[in-house]
């Protein structure tokens, strides 16, 4: 093992640290976003929207992300009417299928991880809002939301770090992030070692990021952590 060289390829590889970045906020940003409306429709009491959710959820979850990424980077492609519509701005971009791809594939597991922390609040909660003449849009956007995402803390800093490393597969769309540069490396060196152990170290660093950023969050908003 040459350690010379992964340092060199570290550095190389830290270059592409930004567009890894990128596509992790932007995607996990998106996905929460809808997120939260699709856990709100996985719960509402209209069958049809909630079956649909149901099933899209299924889809997603049971089917790996690289073959989503391949159905979107070259299945989309393949199709003419999608070539000439204005969709093809974006589906022509390798970034931005990775995008699609990873907002896609978070939005079924953050869904479920949101509705799971919205009936994880008592029902003694619901009826104490209730009491005090709440709405029901005050009543989630005061009370259950917030308590449902504390509750959600653990579960979507996992899902959080799962998309950390799902960024690595958009480089088969040959957009040329962390992994994508380390890819290149070793097609030039014929050192995948070398290459990748210098690409998996920073991975490490960013996950380990985000595991002391959940924690701290956990800490600040659960009073229990606190007494401890």
């Amino acid at each position: 093992m040459d350690f010379e060289l992964i340092i060199k390829n570290f550095f190389i590889i830290l270059g592409g640290l930004d567009e890894t970045v990128t596509l992790v906020i932007l995607s996990l940003s998106v996905g929460l976003f809808i997120s939260i409306f699709f856990a709100l429709g996985r719960i509402s009491n209209f069958r049809f929207l909630s079956q649909t959710i149901y099933y899209y959820i299924f889809i997603i979850r049971g089917t790996p992300l690289l073959v989503q990424i391949y159905l979107i980077y070259f299945g989309l492609g393949s199709i003419k009417a999608v070539r000439e519509s204005i969709f093809w701005i974006l589906l022509k971009e390798p970034f931005w299928c990775g995008v699609i791809a990873l907002v896609l594939n978070t939005v079924a597991y953050t869904t479920e991880i949101i509705r799971g922390g919205i009936q994880s609040v008592t029902k003694g909660q619901i009826e104490s809002c209730k009491s005090l003449g709440m709405n029901r849009v005050i009543m989630y956007y005061k009370i259950i939301l917030p308590v449902a995402f504390r509750q959600a803390f653990p579960a979507y800093g996992n899902e959080m770090i799962l998309m950390v490393k799902a960024t690595s597969l958009v480089s088969l769309t040959t957009y040329m992030e962390m992994t994508g540069l380390a890819r290149n490396i070793m097609s030039k060196t014929f050192a995948p070692i070398e290459a990748f152990i210098a690409a998996g170290s920073i991975y490490l660093f960013l996950n380990f990021l985000i595991v002391q950023m959940i924690k701290f969050l956990e800490w600040k908003y659960n009073p229990h952590l606190r007494l401890k």
